[in-house]
């Protein structure tokens, strides 16, 4: 009883701790927080989290006029994105946006929403949702003083490299949101973050939730050890190499990858197809191991991978992608559980997670509502967000926690 009151005195105090920064900033403008439809759940959470923030933060200008309308009981602005019957859609805003920081979010992958298109019911794409952010945009029409946008999964970030003659469909999508009049654009684990290198002098951020994977799987594992001889991270293929690398050198432990030996003189639906999965890394017999990625798409990769490491000896593994998209459905996932070839499925909800998902129990959602909260009131205040890029020392301390509360266990 006592160890839970004081777990959760270090909760509100981090909390406040972490929103501290902006207590003696003026805000850039009037917040304001577009939450389109694919992503209204996530909208409220942020929302109640800042107002609750603001509601206690005992600002020390608060007596001055640009601290008007800084504190109220909501941050959402309404908008409606409708279709017309023929497919074309257009965006209302319902309010005032004059002057206002704006914060756009939206969930491309959000597969859930439907519209009605010469009586025939279609599933929105990511390409729907994206034109319908261009719809709201244009609808703000330049009156905002800045456009944010928060994109988690971004936007075709798969195709972010020409082979052969192709589309460059997400550096496209980047200069066209600039051309818009977009300031920032936010988005977590980019399939690969070079990508920003198609608008140098615009703002683009990119998120890791490694402290939230971390805190994910000791939910997942009250009895996780993170030491070099019980745990080990593994990437499932080179390229997120670097993904692996943070969190193994924040953790302390060694990590180990798979390359994907490919047939080149064979193309299937525009890829060439896995001949095998070869493992470089320490040995893995005995460990725990992080398979991380960056998103789970059909799962036949995570699962041939898991079969390996358990072939190699591994005790535990846990499966931690920042995006579920689970394209194939989850049959082949609750049947590889039941068959032991994994512990834990962790993915965090930054996109649409069906209920299905949501009630497995070998899943753990790792909630980023609150860490996307503190980014928009970090840039709200223009304040730095270095602390939110790199989460060492967050990491740090809830370690030092759990190896203060071991001894009570």
């Amino acid at each position: 009883m006592q160890n839970g009151t004081k777990s959760s005195r270090s909760k509100r105090s981090g909390t406040k701790a972490a929103a501290k920064k902006n207590r003696d900033t003026f805000p850039l403008g009037n917040l304001g927080i577009i939450a389109l439809p694919s992503c209204e759940d996530l909208g409220r959470k942020v929302n109640n989290y800042i107002v609750e923030w603001r509601r206690e933060r005992n600002h020390k200008h608060a007596s001055h006029p640009q601290f008007h309308e800084y504190e109220r009981n909501s941050y959402l602005i309404r908008t409606d994105t409708p279709r017309f019957g023929s497919g074309e859609g257009k965006a209302t805003i319902y309010g005032t946006i004059r002057g206002y920081d704006i914060f756009l979010l939206v969930d491309v992958c959000n597969y859930s929403i439907t519209y009605t298109m010469r009586g025939e019911v279609n599933h929105m794409s990511p390409d729907d949702h994206f034109i319908d952010l261009q719809r709201v945009i244009a609808a703000i029409g330049g009156k905002a003083r800045r456009i944010n946008v928060i994109m988690p999964y971004l936007y075709e970030s798969r195709q972010h490299r020409r082979s052969g003659r192709e589309s460059l469909d997400c550096a496209q999508a980047l200069k066209e949101l600039v051309r818009m009049g977009v300031d920032n654009i936010i988005t977590f684990d980019a399939h690969d973050p070079r990508i920003q290198n198609a608008i140098p002098l615009s703002g683009f951020e990119n998120f890791i939730p490694t402290y939230q994977f971390l805190k994910g799987l000791y939910r997942a594992a009250p009895d996780l050890k993170v030491s070099p001889d019980h745990l080990m991270i593994v990437s499932p293929d080179e390229a997120g190499t670097s993904r692996a690398v943070y969190m193994a050198n924040v953790l302390g432990v060694n990590m180990g990858m798979f390359y994907k030996r490919k047939d080149y003189t064979t193309t299937v639906r525009g890829k060439n197809p896995v001949l095998a999965h070869e493992f470089l890394g320490a040995p893995v017999e005995g460990k725990d191991v992080v398979l991380l990625d960056d998103m789970i798409s059909s799962g036949d990769t995570a699962l041939q991978i898991s079969r390996e490491l358990k072939a190699l000896g591994a005790k535990r593994i846990f499966i931690c992608a920042t995006f579920g998209l689970f394209t194939d459905g989850l049959e082949k996932f609750d049947e590889a559980w039941k068959n032991h070839v994994f512990h834990s499925l962790l993915t965090t909800n930054l996109i649409y997670q069906k209920p299905e998902l949501l009630s497995k129990s070998y899943y753990r959602s790792c909630d980023l509502s609150k860490f996307v909260a503190l980014i928009i009131d970090s840039l709200n205040h223009d304040s730095s967000l270095s602390d939110l890029l790199d989460p060492v020392d967050r990491i740090n301390r809830f370690l030092s926690g759990k190896k203060q509360a071991a001894p009570d266990r």
